[in-house]
């Protein structure tokens, strides 16, 4: 996870890198460890298909130095009104492992028509709790953000642990 000052630096890069005529404003520039998601406004006028072909060039140009730089792919999208739409972004495999009531759970799920899969019931199952718990994720992550302000903020743990670390502690 990244700190909320390097997902400001982040989305000035993009700021800074793409041409001005492609988005309206930036809205979003969201990150993990694999992908980096950013998202625009686009005029009211425009379709997204308009978008996407008028700002394909300009956005692979982008995403390419983007991808070299932080070692992650880059996905596009835009809000338009009310919508948002994501495109080239990436459906990542997650392993887990999951007690027998937890399988019934999902199981459930796709004999119920939710879910094509327990991989699509799980998806599912991970948007009901992001959609329902949005505050207490954004309190959860604003936490991690002064985790890592501490830790940074710390004593070098190298520097003064290395004579304690040779006594075959490491």
């Amino acid at each position: 996870m990244i700190t909320a000052e390097q997902s400001e630096q982040l989305r000035a890069w993009f700021a800074e890198r793409l041409p001005v005529d492609v988005f309206e404003s930036l809205v979003s520039v969201t990150v993990d460890r694999e992908e980096i998601t950013v998202v625009g406004t686009i005029p009211a006028t425009e379709s997204v298909k308009e978008f996407r072909e008028r700002t394909r060039e300009q956005r692979i140009e982008v995403a390419r130095e983007a991808e070299e730089l932080y070692r992650r792919k880059v996905a596009w999208g835009v809000q338009a009104g009310t919508e948002r739409h994501l495109f080239t972004h990436l459906a990542v495999p997650v392993m887990t492992r999951l007690r027998q009531s937890e399988r019934q759970v999902l199981d459930t799920l796709v004999a119920g028509g939710v879910a094509r899969s327990r991989a699509d019931a799980l998806a599912w199952c991970v948007r009901l709790v992001g959609s329902n718990t949005d505050e207490w994720l954004g309190d959860l992550r604003e936490s991690l953000d002064k985790v890592q302000q501490v830790r940074a903020q710390g004593p070098d743990v190298k520097e003064s642990g290395t004579d304690s670390m040779k006594s075959g502690d490491e």
